[in-house]
């Protein structure tokens, strides 16, 4: 306690408070959420075939199955009405490439959210220096957004032909038995399958919060520093009147009385009141003369 006391005190978690890190910690739980939901589920429907011949009904077919959903495998035993024969019967489908693939970027997100979370708190200078660590950071968090996409949508349609191959509504009518009128086949327990809902909500959840998460890293970059740069120059030729104050016309006006205008040359050379102007006038063609 004293070493995490020591740790705080010092500033090493306040990365949390920031929506940098604060992101990563809902990415992480989020991702926990979405490979549970769906990579630990197991469902079951039931339904009953009743035969012309009473003894040779069964009324309570079980049928489970769970995840990867290779639902071409889980078979169960249904009645044929004819002499107490049974028939094994197989569902419909294989769907555990979708389910596979969400759950591993599930987890492969954890890890991710997981092991930047501890580099923002423990070597954030490190992660900051010559901005080498957001520019990663900034790389691998757009791919992981654009892979939950694709694996969203993607366990989102898996788990919709999931529902229909489950169906016992649909199943019923595979089962021959289930055709001739004088058997009676219905449905008992529908599959639950609010938990794969939930975990495709989860889903597009982290969709957003990586979309999200890609301005805060972009932000630490630099890159958005070097785009603003872009403009700097423009900016720096602006101080034209400031060159004007200091060094233009206002020092060497000649008509506003001050030092290096033309009132004080007259002055040296004489200025009207003392002749100066004749004076000067004098001195051109001689100085003409020398030249030559």
């Amino acid at each position: 306690m004293d070493v995490a006391n020591q740790l705080v005190a010092q500033g090493q978690f306040t990365v949390v408070k920031q929506p940098l890190g604060f992101i990563k910690i809902l990415q992480w739980i989020f991702a926990i959420f979405a490979f549970s939901t769906c990579g630990s589920y197991s469902g079951m429907f039931k339904m009953s075939v009743e035969c012309k011949n009473r003894s040779e009904s069964d009324l309570g077919i079980e049928v489970e199955f769970e995840y990867p959903f290779r639902l071409h495998q889980v078979y169960y035993d249904a009645p044929t009405c004819k002499g107490g024969e049974r028939e094994r019967m197989f569902l419909v489908g294989d769907y555990s490439s979708s389910a596979e693939f969400f759950v591993t970027i599930a987890v492969f997100s954890f890890l991710y959210s997981m092991a930047g979370l501890a580099v923002y708190c423990f070597i954030m200078e490190k992660y900051r220096e010559n901005n080498k660590g957001p520019q990663i950071d900034f790389v691998v968090t757009a791919v992981f957004a654009f892979m939950w996409l694709v694996s969203s949508c993607a366990w989102a349609k898996g788990l919709s032909d999931v529902k229909t191959s489950t169906d016992p509504e649909k199943i019923i009518t595979r089962i021959p038995a289930c055709d001739e009128q004088e058997n009676r086949c219905r449905e008992i327990y529908d599959p639950k399958v609010s938990g794969l809902n939930t975990s495709v909500a989860f889903g597009f959840i982290n969709l957003i919060l990586w979309v999200g998460n890609l301005w805060f890293v972009f932000k630490e970059t630099g890159w958005m520093g070097a785009f603003a740069g872009t403009y700097v120059p423009s900016q720096e030729k602006q101080p034209a009147p400031e060159s004007f104050d200091q060094g233009g016309y206002g020092q060497q006006d000649p008509y506003s009385g001050s030092q290096g205008g033309y009132q004080p040359e007259y002055g040296q050379q004489g200025g009207y009141e003392d002749g100066g102007y004749n004076q000067g006038y004098e001195q051109q063609p001689t100085s003409f003369s020398n030249q030559m």
